[in-house]
């Protein structure tokens, strides 16, 4: 390797390191008297060192957004110097390389087959984690507060989670006392999980009922069949394609479409949580035969990942 890169490496591996513990030791006692085991601690904050680090309890989850001149050597001596930094050993280190633009179906792209899978804690709730096996862990950690808002509505409700991925909104609203969930998302590996993190937390039942389907296919069949609901999240990734079909969806074009379809299955004066990560989006909430709409990011993004560069995500609570 070329000694001047070499260098100017190991500078950014100690900027960051320092950065990430100091992060780190300020958030860790606090999240620890809450339960909470995943957590940021750092997000590009120096311009000149794209890396984002997640802790979860012990291990570290260390990824570069990367672009055209990125070269094979930064990640591993990023991920090094944070791992000295906190006492974690390099077994414990997940590198990741996080592609910038559209991609279709990210959180469901491999890149290793291990298949282990790791509980971690968020307040009284346990779910798997896999850092070893997919770009994203199964975990969204930035919905932490927007879950726990589902479970404070969800006594007695009838709940609907689409494009579910794991299941974490689920089991919060299972845990809140949910009359009912219905837990849907294309991915064969995402039901499954759905199914163990619920079992995981004992809250597995036949009130608790996870489908593998398209959402456009669930939302047709649950009009048609006259399922109703009180209270949903819809969640949806920014683009994905439909590989039997070839029906392609953009969540900046067709959220109104999909949002009209989950309004026609709730009851009145029920509420959506709609939330979306895509950096560039523009909201048409107002065209919804709906009561009200709010946005509430500012609610929902805990402190660990506020961000001057980006939004993590942002979030809308509709009443119907």
């Amino acid at each position: 390797m070329d000694p001047i890169l070499e260098d100017k490496y190991r500078r950014q591996g100690e900027m960051l390191a320092n950065k990430a513990k100091k992060t780190h030791k300020h958030l860790k006692k606090r999240f620890a008297q809450q339960g909470i085991e995943v957590f940021r601690i750092y997000d590009w904050d120096i311009p000149e060192i794209r890396a984002v680090v997640d802790w979860y309890a012990g291990h570290l989850v260390v990824g570069e957004y990367t672009r055209a001149q990125s070269t094979p050597d930064w990640l591993p001596m990023m991920g090094k110097a944070v791992a000295e930094a906190l006492n974690v050993p390099m077994e414990k280190v997940h590198l990741k390389e996080r592609k910038a633009g559209r991609q279709d179906g990210k959180r469901y792209e491999r890149i290793d087959h291990t298949d282990a899978q790791i509980v971690m804690g968020e307040r009284d709730l346990k779910f798997y984690v896999n850092p070893f096996d997919y770009v994203d862990t199964g975990l969204f950690s930035d919905h932490r507060n927007t879950r726990a808002m589902v479970r404070d509505m969800a006594q007695g409700k009838d709940f609907l989670n689409l494009y579910c991925y794991t299941g974490a909104f689920t089991c919060y609203a299972a845990k809140g006392g949910a009359a009912s969930t219905t837990s849907v998302d294309r991915s064969e590996t995402a039901v499954r999980w759905v199914r163990k993190n619920l079992e995981l937390n004992e809250l597995t039942s036949d009130r608790h009922i996870v489908k593998q389907m398209h959402t456009p296919e669930f939302l047709q069949k649950a009009k048609k069949e006259g399922h109703t609901y009180d209270l949903a999240v819809v969640d949806p990734p920014s683009f994905s394609t439909t590989v039997t079909t070839g029906e392609s969806f953009d969540i900046v074009k067709d959220h109104t479409w999909l949002l009209n379809n989950v309004v026609s299955l709730m009851r009145p004066k029920s509420t959506i949580f709609f939330s979306t990560n895509h950096q560039d989006f523009t909201s048409k909430l107002d065209i919804l035969p709906v009561s009200s709409f709010e946005e509430i990011t500012d609610k929902t993004i805990p402190e660990d990942y506020i961000s001057k560069r980006k939004t993590i995500h942002r979030c809308w609570k509709i009443i119907v």
